[in-house]
């Protein structure tokens, strides 16, 4: 149902059935499971993290809703899920020259031409310049190459289509890279792996990381999303529309682009926080036994 009528992403599908399977594991059948099993489970998840809980009630109820429908169920414990106020967290950002050291030495490793250098500068250009998702990226199609107006037509979330504009850096880089990728006829994959399946996201993970590693970056500061949230807040801080922005990352509601809004604030009261006078202990207030030796 999840995947035919509501065109649920494969890694949906994967985390409803992990949350659902486990739920089963810990109460029984779900479709037979009694109120109070049901209620249980808020100390089976009390260890977790509210969004995480968040996550696997919001699956149940869905499952709940459609047992009654199918007639597996009279009743509807959702009710007893916990319900746990989240706070959506401020995404994490990279510095400008951060995000310099990254290019400097990925370009630096593409001189080579070696094909897997080249690749991670065209992952690296599309992460950071056009704002896509991990699985976006790895999923994109050979024939997505832009030939005659400079976008790419990425299917996001959901089975939904967007257009996203690719610069003349990357633009530049897919040439060098379509120059150089490995002879795979079968594969109709832009970034394909040995068998010609796509890079998996597992993968790109680790190549970011062994990037960020070899540009003398923190790895754990690194990832495909974090490279997304910066696309966002930079363009944000250059002026950019927020409507415009809502599209370019395919969300759907304007709620989850409005979190880049919060992200120069904070960053504003850190800088107050680190850089203000009153801030460096040598001009903070005297302490008592200060005043009392002047006295």
């Amino acid at each position: 149902m999840l995947a035919a009528e509501r065109g649920a992403a494969n890694n949906t599908l994967a985390a409803y059935a992990r949350d659902l399977a486990g739920a089963e594991e810990a109460i029984g059948d779900l479709a037979a499971a009694p109120r109070e099993a049901v209620a249980s489970l808020a100390q089976e998840w009390a260890h977790l993290a509210p969004a995480s809980v968040a996550r696997k009630a919001s699956a149940l109820r869905q499952f709940f809703g459609f047992a009654i429908d199918e007639g597996w169920r009279r009743d509807d414990p959702s009710g007893a899920l916990p319900s746990p106020r989240t706070r959506r967290p401020l995404p994490k950002v990279l510095a400008h020259d951060q995000i310099a050291a990254l290019f400097a030495r990925a370009e630096l490793e593409a001189a080579s031409e070696e094909p897997g250098a080249v690749r991670s500068l065209v992952l690296l250009e599309l992460l950071y310049g056009s704002g896509l998702r991990a699985s976006e990226l790895v999923m994109l199609p050979l024939v997505a190459v832009p030939r005659d107006a400079p976008f790419l037509t990425i299917t996001g979330k959901g089975g939904t289509s967007r257009l996203v504009p690719v610069g003349a850096r990357a633009l530049e880089a897919l040439a060098r890279w379509l120059a150089v990728r490995p002879g795979l006829p079968a594969s109709r994959y832009l970034f394909p792996s040995r068998d010609g399946k796509p890079l998996t996201r597992v993968r790109l993970f680790q190549l970011l990381k062994g990037l960020a590693a070899r540009a003398g970056l923190d790895p754990a500061t690194i990832s495909p999303h974090v490279l997304r949230h910066a696309f966002a807040t930079h363009l944000l801080e250059g002026g950019a529309d927020l409507r415009v922005l809502q599209t370019l990352l395919g969300h759907a509601d304007i709620a989850t682009t409005q979190i880049y809004t919060h992200v120069e604030p904070a960053r504003l009261v850190a800088l107050v926080n680190a850089r203000h006078p009153l801030a460096q202990p040598s001009l903070a207030t005297p302490s008592l036994a200060t005043r009392a030796t002047s006295d």
